[in-house]
């Protein structure tokens, strides 16, 4: 089973919505926003709507700006000018001195320097340099009519509680057309999957359209191998992987859904495909994120096995049947925890997981899928010479008769 979301334009997928999309009745998401008031100008609908400082005014991303803990301004100083000496010796302490990087990340990168930043994890910013003028020509070119059909249909949907995604037809959207066109483009294997859009409209938050296709580029590479290929088949394996550890950590949670038959695909593919960009509130969100562009996917694992122990554990007698416990995991009511960022990765840094762990289990769920593979090959070969015998005693009755 695999959620709307995941739908794939190569595979002649329908307008499908993501959980928590808004729908359109004739009105722009501005108008929708405030109820359909008529405004002259955003001025007065920011008067009417109070904007957090990531430009969210409402929604699960919304942080509250009462309730946001800030770093002194000179704390902060501090931070960024360490990360200007790094920049100036990338290559120096992402060799030898990576655990400090890493150690920064988690700390949660200076706001003003976080766009260079995660160019510089991803490798975005070198591959760039590498193809100047691709992106434009990408932008010249027609595109698959499908993939941009799709695309069109998707962009209201993508955040439409921010202030840059606001306008139908406005510049956020247009920048987004882009990215997305862009890479269904480079990468016609795929084409176009709507998971890809809440990324790239993160990326686009922070840089300019072109620096955020070649940050997209360098994640799906990098990062998310096959997350977006026709099969789905990465991301159905991680969710296998996801399952295995949580047996580690969790094992009672593991025995209950195991129990009530609740598949991976069935609550992670959102989390995982959009790399928790739905799904988190934004101040969290993006301290993942400066963690899960220097560590990689792991992060992604840790945040998702504290996701599932948090939702449930203490609240299976909520949960009688696949039907609760389902309803748990996607988080329509966000537990406090979640809100609190410092919890989160301080539990996801606690578990008893190491990267060898999931190595170990990478590499089990792999060789279970490859020998269920041959085990189907196998039974078809059978069943195709058991027909084949068949025919041909058939054919030999009839002759003699």
């Amino acid at each position: 089973m695999v959620m709307a979301m995941a739908n794939h334009v190569s595979d002649g997928a329908d307008d499908l919505s993501l959980p928590g999309d808004s729908k359109s009745n004739g009105e722009s998401p501005k108008e929708q926003a405030v109820n359909g008031s008529a405004l002259d100008s955003f001025e007065a609908f920011n008067t009417l709507v109070k904007i957090d400082r990531y430009g969210f005014l409402g929604g699960n991303q919304y942080t509250n700006p009462e309730d946001e803990k800030r770093l002194p301004q000179e704390k902060l100083r501090k931070r960024e000018t360490k990360w200007l000496d790094m920049f100036v010796n990338w290559d120096k302490w992402m060799s030898k001195k990576f655990k400090k990087v890493r150690e920064r990340c988690r700390k949660g990168i200076p706001p003003s320097l976080r766009a260079k930043a995660w160019q510089y994890l991803s490798g975005s910013f070198f591959i760039a340099e590498q193809n100047k003028g691709l992106f434009q020509k990408y932008l010249s070119d027609t595109g698959n009519a499908r993939c941009i059909d799709d695309i069109r249909k998707d962009l209201d949907r993508q955040f439409p509680q921010h202030e840059m995604f606001l306008a139908k037809g406005g510049v956020g959207q247009e920048a987004l057309f882009e990215v997305l066109k862009a890479y269904s483009i480079h990468r016609p294997d795929e084409g176009y999957c709507q998971a890809q859009a809440p990324i790239a409209a993160l990326l686009l938050m922070h840089m300019p359209s072109e620096q955020a296709f070649w940050c997209l580029v360098a994640i799906c590479d990098k990062y998310l191998m096959g997350y977006y290929s026709p099969g789905l088949e990465a991301i159905q394996l991680d969710g296998d992987i996801l399952f295995g550890l949580l047996k580690k950590t969790s094992p009672s949670l593991h025995k209950h859904m195991r129990k009530q038959h609740i598949e991976p695909i069935m609550y992670m593919t959102e989390w995982f495909m959009c790399v928790f960009t739905r799904t988190l509130s934004w101040t969290i969100v993006l301290r993942l994120w400066d963690q899960f562009l220097c560590e990689g996917v792991k992060v992604m694992f840790r945040v998702g096995l504290v996701l599932v122990r948090v939702t449930l554990e203490d609240h299976l007698d909520q949960c009688p049947s696949f039907y609760e416990t389902l309803e748990k995991l996607r988080m329509k009511q966000m537990p406090p925890e979640l809100q609190d960022e410092s919890f989160l990765f301080t539990e996801s840094l606690r578990l008893s997981v190491t990267e060898r762990d999931m190595q170990r289990e990478h590499q089990k769920q792999v060789s279970r899928r490859k020998a269920a593979r041959e085990a189907a090959e196998r039974e078809k070969a059978e069943k195709a010479a058991g027909t084949q015998g068949s025919t041909v005693k058939q054919s030999k009755s009839k002759k003699k008769s």
